[in-house]
């Protein structure tokens, strides 16, 4: 169970205000006693006090830190186990298993762990949406990675700008301030992407995620390891600040990104996707460019973006941007 009631969350917030509540009141809510979230008043038996939110969140991750934890030495027990006959049959097997297709989180997961585990040199890795993650997928991409670094891997990630702005993602970033582990940003991907060693890669299928393909082919691999350098080589390093600038214009990086997009012909939801921010601000950024171009409709909006030239390099690096 990882949500409470409606009724269950509107009498816990009025417990904290107030710092106490009754039995009585509570009764139609018994998730609040499955969360544990509150305890016997020691003064009065008819009152409950509520339990600090820090303090039951803790209570809630740790198991789950515990199993992840358990799980992780599980996979590297099982790759022991198995690594004496991985060289058994290689010629007979290899181009059977090249492409593998991945069913369920459970056995994509497994997959992954096994090939981080193995994982000597460097590991590549896209990933889309700047969307918070739940607190218990950082815990675990924080257990992964960690190993990783300590093994000496070096390990370079590219994000979209939005993830720039999103306080969890910040604060995962910040664990791992080693030079062997490099952050970009670009404005626009397309689909996550995880490559070890040059060897293997992975990516989904279905949107979502479901479904995946850990590929094993050397030419795919390598031409994956292209894709990954082009974008890399175009991206901003996290260090390096802000990406957003605004043109003479009046117009923003992002909102040039969204233009490109809209003259592409997709729909908002498709462009806040590519571009990882939910789509009530993607929204809000296409008012402001339909406001800057003096638009008074969604057709109208993309004929005044193909006649401005704003889509023209030539014109955006005479605006004073820099061609970063």
């Amino acid at each position: 169970m990882t949500e409470l009631c409606e009724e269950g969350s509107r009498l816990y917030a009025s417990a904290l205000r107030t710092g106490r509540i009754l039995r009585a009141d509570v009764e139609p809510a018994p998730c609040l006693m499955e969360f544990a979230l509150l305890h016997p008043d020691p003064d009065d038996a008819k009152w409950l006090r509520p339990v600090p939110p820090s303090v039951a969140l803790a209570q809630r991750l740790n198991p789950i830190e515990r199993e992840i934890t358990a799980q992780r030495r599980n996979s590297i027990a099982l790759a022991e186990a198995f690594e004496p006959f991985m060289a058994l049959g290689v010629q007979d097997t290899a181009s059977t298993h090249s492409i593998t297709v991945l069913e369920g989180l459970d056995r994509i997961n497994a997959a992954l762990d096994l090939a981080i585990t193995q994982c000597q040199t460097e590991m590549l890795t896209v990933q889309p949406s700047g969307r918070r993650r739940p607190e218990n997928r950082l815990v675990e991409a924080l257990e992964r990675d960690r190993p990783l670094i300590e093994r000496g891997v070096r390990i370079r990630t590219l994000y979209q700008h939005t993830a720039r702005f999103i306080p969890d993602r910040l604060s995962y970033m910040d664990h791992f301030t080693d030079g062997k582990v490099e952050y970009r940003t670009i404005d626009e991907l397309v689909e996550r992407l995880i490559i070890c060693d040059e060897t293997v890669a992975f990516i989904p299928i279905r949107d979502d995620r479901q479904v995946a393909l850990e590929l094993r082919h050397p030419g795919l691999v390598s031409y994956l390891i292209k894709v990954f350098e082009f974008m890399w080589a175009r991206a901003v390093p996290l260090h390096a600040g802000t990406p957003y600038e605004t043109d003479p214009d009046g117009i923003t990086d992002i909102q040039h990104s969204i233009a490109k997009l809209l003259v592409e012909g997709h729909v908002d939801e498709a462009i806040a996707r590519r571009l990882g921010m939910n789509v009530r601000t993607c929204r809000a950024h296409i008012a402001k460019l339909a406001s800057a171009l003096g638009s008074g409709s969604r057709a109208q909006l993309g004929y005044l973006i193909a006649q401005s030239g704003i889509l023209n390099e030539d014109h955006r690096l005479s605006g004073g941007e820099s061609p970063t």
